[in-house]
């Protein structure tokens, strides 16, 4: 009886693949976590050497905690079912919580750490607890346990950076993070529990496709928005006109790779697979490093409009030409994680970034912007000619495929 009062609260298979209407509002409170991201990557414009390196670093690891709040929300509403009032309550918390990140983020790493460490802290103890809670005896309630645990072990190490000398926040923050995230790869293994991986998870893998996609296209949406803000608060001029036409084709062309192909069959791929958890686990990496280069690049949008003929910097060179080859790297990966394959175009743009970097390095950055522009104009149309008069091809995860030991697995 008490584990079936439990299972009312995990998703039946029947719920609709669609993210509701809360989860949208959710992703409001990461639209501004994300602009503060970027105005953080962007202050560091003016930076070279070490500076550059671990402003870019301080930065990072406040994108990846914010990361870690937004996809264990995603997972928890791709296992249990949202429209069930504790589940409402618990995401409306989370944002809640993440709104605090993000007002808080972009002075996260000097006086503002402990509201920003707080909130943190208490989505990764205080969430799990409350759905383990509402299992009640179902089975499935040690798996929040088990994120409570390794969250407790992580806090210290959290809140001695906050409350601690400024010079050692970022490696106690470094290593906090590095548990949080080994804990997540691992599975939280306890003794006498074992680990529960994520991969084993059963969880309506359309939802989770979904809840990707629809980051993806946040995170695009920023980058529109830097281009226009940036673009209508500087003095007009034809070169930062044309550097705003540049940019706008950038991110077009950046939405087209994504979704040709690979990422509009994402949702189908989940449906297809038969361990759509352990597919949701590696894409959710890749989306990772797919929406961190979008912001990356957006930085380099507002570096270009601002200067369109300006020196060339070593910053702006990790934004312009940087962003774009990430993205391509991780964009190449999902192709593989969807189709088994890689795609020769997307490796071919890849490879002429890094042949033009050394020249581009003496460019103007309108010049670099324009080039970019230019080489993922060109992977668009080899991707467009490659199955031009082809059948539509079916995916075929490597990665979502079911073995005899996943069949034997409770999830």
């Amino acid at each position: 009886m008490a584990a079936g009062r439990g299972a009312e609260l995990l998703r039946p298979p029947v719920s609709s693949g669609r993210a509701t209407f809360l989860e949208l509002f959710f992703d409001l409170a990461f639209v501004v976590a994300l602009t503060r991201v970027s105005q953080r990557f962007a202050g560091l414009a003016e930076d070279t050497g070490w500076e550059l390196v671990t402003g870019f670093g301080r930065t990072l690891l406040l994108f990846l905690a914010l990361w870690l709040i937004w996809s264990h929300t995603a997972w928890i509403t791709s296992r249990y079912e949202p429209e069930r009032p504790v589940i409402q309550a618990v995401v409306v918390g989370t944002m809640f919580a993440g709104l605090i990140m993000a007002v808080t983020l972009p002075r996260a790493m000097e006086e503002r750490a402990l509201p920003f460490v707080v909130a943190y802290l208490m989505v990764m103890v205080v969430r799990p607890l409350v759905v383990a809670v509402a299992l009640r005896g179902h089975p499935r309630r040690l798996v929040p346990f088990r994120l409570v645990v390794w969250a407790l072990a992580s806090a210290p190490l959290w809140l001695a950076g906050a409350l601690g000398p400024d010079h050692l926040r970022l490696p106690l923050w470094v290593v906090a993070l590095a548990v949080d995230y080994l804990a997540w790869t691992l599975g939280w293994p306890l003794p006498w529990l074992g680990v529960s991986k994520v991969g084993r998870w059963r969880i309506a893998g359309t939802h989770l496709a979904d809840r990707y996609q629809q980051m993806f296209l946040i995170a695009l949406g920023e980058s529109i928005l830097v281009v226009g803000v940036v673009f209508s608060g500087a003095d007009y001029s034809a070169e930062r006109a044309a550097a705003f036409t540049v940019a706008f084709a950038t991110s077009a062309l950046l939405w087209r790779i994504y979704f040709y192909r690979a990422g509009l069959l994402l949702a189908e791929a989940f449906d297809r697979a038969g361990m759509p958890g352990r597919l949701g686990a590696v894409s959710e990496r890749t989306h990772l490093l797919i929406v961190l280069s979008v912001l990356v690049t957006a930085v380099g949008y507002e570096l270009v409009i601002d200067h369109p003929f300006g020196q060339p910097r070593p910053s702006w060179l990790l934004f312009v030409v940087g962003g774009p080859m990430l993205f391509l790297v991780a964009r190449t990966r999902l192709e593989y994680e969807i189709f088994d394959h890689a795609s020769r175009p997307q490796i071919i743009g890849l490879a002429a970034l890094l042949l033009f970097t050394p020249l581009l390095a003496r460019w103007t950055p309108m010049a670099g912007l324009s080039v970019v522009a230019g080489v993922l104009a060109v992977v668009a149309l080899l991707d467009a000619l490659r199955r031009r008069g082809r059948p539509q091809e079916v995916t075929a995860s490597p990665i979502g495929r079911e073995t005899s030991e996943d069949r034997d697995s409770e999830a």
